[in-house]
């Protein structure tokens, strides 16, 4: 029997995602009176962190904690990855001693090659070309708010990055419309755009993006890794910003959501941030309930 692995949105069906997103809800409203609270007792979560992380560490560590298990931190410095044992043998090692391994690095390439030689499940905590994990919680939060989002429109301005890739697979898999705004150098992957057909089209400008849509989303503008390239992409995006005149073109009951961490003033405005259409706190949060409801997938 093959093993299910979550390197992408595509690796779980539809149906399937919807079940993790309504068993997230579930659980939340649950809280710690869920009966899955001791069912995994004895279980543990390997994550192994290349790049820096509160919000993937707490909601993994505290998610297997609620759900009766335990969770172990390695960083590079903590392990013979750091000292070049190849990623083949600590996949074969750790799938020997764990019950579910997440990982949040750098090349999607490591997490491909790692999953390819593990016995257990194998999560993506973030890497350069997705980040699935943030689209559970974030379409959670939408259905939470709004109810279904397929047949809505989203509008993705900024950055063609990892979490734009994962909003295109998103779209696809959801089935809402998805309008991207961004500098022509700093577009998404062509090939992540094509497999998304119809779902997904590139728009003239923010405005045009943005305009009727039901969920609006950016991210920063250097993500980790690309600090050197700050101050150029400062200027290149200096239009691409969310604020509450490009919120004007929305729809009336549009959203506003960012994975954070975020820059005030530079990609979103304090006042859309912290204003009412945000939901980016419930967004934050919801990375436990969602991922406490996918690692019981993965584990049952």
């Amino acid at each position: 029997m093959s093993v299910q692995h979550f390197l992408t949105l595509a690796d779980i069906g539809r149906d399937d995602l919807k079940a993790i997103i309504a068993r997230a809800i579930a659980m939340k409203r649950a809280g710690h009176n869920d009966a899955s609270s001791s069912v995994y007792t004895g279980r543990v979560l390997a994550m192994v962190f290349e790049k820096s992380s509160t919000r993937t560490r707490v909601s993994f560590e505290t998610a297997m904690a609620q759900l009766g298990g335990h969770a172990i931190f390695l960083s590079p410095d903590d392990t013979q990855l750091g000292r070049g044992e190849p990623i083949e043998d600590t996949a074969r090692v750790l799938s020997r001693m764990v019950d579910c391994v997440m990982i949040r690095t750098f090349e999607h390439d490591k997490l491909a090659r790692y999953a390819a030689h593990s016995g257990i499940p194998v999560i993506n905590g973030l890497s350069d070309t997705y980040h699935p994990c943030q689209l559970l919680a974030d379409m959670q939060t939408y259905f939470e708010y709004r109810g279904d989002i397929a047949g809505r429109k989203v509008a993705w301005v900024g950055d063609g990055n990892n979490m734009c890739h994962s909003y295109i697979n998103a779209a696809r898999l959801f089935g809402f419309s998805l309008a991207i705004s961004c500098p022509a150098d700093h577009q998404p992957d062509q090939s992540i755009l094509e497999a998304a057909g119809d779902f997904v089209a590139l728009a003239e400008s923010p405005a045009v993006a943005v305009r009727g849509a039901d969920l609006v989303v950016t991210d920063v503008w250097a993500s980790m890794g690309q600090e050197d390239e700050a101050a150029m992409r400062m200027e290149t995006f200096r239009s691409y910003q969310v604020n509450a005149g490009l919120m004007a073109n929305a729809g009336p009951e549009a959203l506003f959501m960012h994975c954070l961490p975020a820059h005030r003033g530079e990609e979103v405005t304090g006042e859309v941030i912290d204003g009412p259409q945000s939901v980016v706190w419930e967004e934050a949060g919801n990375r436990l309930h969602s991922q406490k409801a996918l690692l019981e997938y993965l584990l049952s």
